[in-house]
């Protein structure tokens, strides 16, 4: 499809007020999403994301403001999205009373395929997403995370140029979940398939996001490449900690950490609070340590 400008998704104004709300889950949000970029929209729960994201895969009406696919607004080509758009939902249920390789058979079909291309999608995508062993249960009895690598299989199927995935690495082992980045970047590196994603994991998605929103309350907090973001934390480092669970250190400088787990913490520190924050710890409790610049996890928290 022709369109002017390398933007495939264009927002603009974006405002979604359900009935019965006050406060908007979406409040005025413009952005564009560029051919082949890989867009991570981070926030809390109940910062707006997923129902951002269904606007943009037309399952919800904004209240105010328009989302143009390839120059065209959604809400008056019923069929643009289904043709452009694999759709990953945080829940999905219809496909329920499939068998996993029936699911992948036929969402192929739906998207274009015919009998035999369809046969072969589903065989890349089994492949693709290791699904060989739970090819024959039916989807309904499938767990939480082979849940998921189903919903991201099917959004794949056919092969979109466009992919809105709502939280995709939920439920999900951490080497599955290092699998699923892992396969998205070669998925835009081999075919320019635009991604568009919802994550809490900051930390994970910043080894392949491209542009990054941040939404709290409703609201972008900030946009942009997150090399350019973190330009705004230049004065801040991030320091780990790792100690044994029965002996963790004293933090100087009344100092709080970010609990990682019972043995690993992260503290955050303006640079003139190195030395003093160094010299006041008791590296007799502590393990390991690493020091470096702030992450898109902390940019993450510095907005929300």
């Amino acid at each position: 499809m022709k369109n002017r400008s390398n933007s495939v998704y264009s927002v603009s104004r974006l405002t979604k007020t359900y009935p019965g709300k006050d406060t908007p889950a979406n409040d005025d949000i413009s952005f564009n999403v560029q051919q082949g970029e890989i867009f991570g929209l981070l926030g809390d729960n109940g910062a707006g994301k997923s129902t951002l994201v269904k606007q943009m895969a037309n399952l919800v009406r904004p209240t105010r403001g328009s989302v143009n696919l390839y120059g065209r607004p959604v809400q008056e080509e019923p069929l643009l999205v289904p043709r452009f758009v694999g759709y990953m939902p945080q829940t999905a249920r219809t496909l329920n009373s499939l068998t996993v390789s029936e699911a992948l058979y036929f969402t192929s079909h739906l998207r274009g395929c015919g009998r035999q291309e369809s046969n072969c999608e589903r065989e890349r995508l089994v492949q693709l997403w290791e699904l060989h062993d739970i090819r024959t249960e039916l989807c309904s009895r499938l767990s939480g995370g082979q849940q998921r690598l189903l919903q991201l299989a099917a959004a794949m199927a056919g092969q979109p140029p466009i992919l809105i995935l709502d939280e995709p690495t939920n439920e999900l082992s951490p080497q599955r979940r290092r699998h699923v980045w892992e396969t998205l970047r070669a998925e835009n590196s081999k075919r320019g398939t635009t991604i568009i994603f919802i994550t809490h994991d900051a930390i994970e998605a910043e080894k392949i996001i491209q542009q990054v929103g941040i939404m709290r309350r409703g609201r972008l907090a900030a946009l942009g490449k997150p090399s350019d973001l973190k330009k705004q934390l230049d004065q801040q480092l991030r320091l780990e900690l790792r100690f044994q669970p029965e002996s963790p250190p004293v933090l100087p400088l009344g100092l709080q950490p970010q609990k990682l787990s019972e043995d690993h913490w992260i503290v955050r520190l303006d640079q003139h609070q190195v030395e003093a924050a160094l010299s006041g710890l008791d590296f007799s409790r502590i393990d390991d340590f690493q020091l470096h610049s702030a992450t898109l996890e902390d940019l993450y928290l510095h907005y929300t």
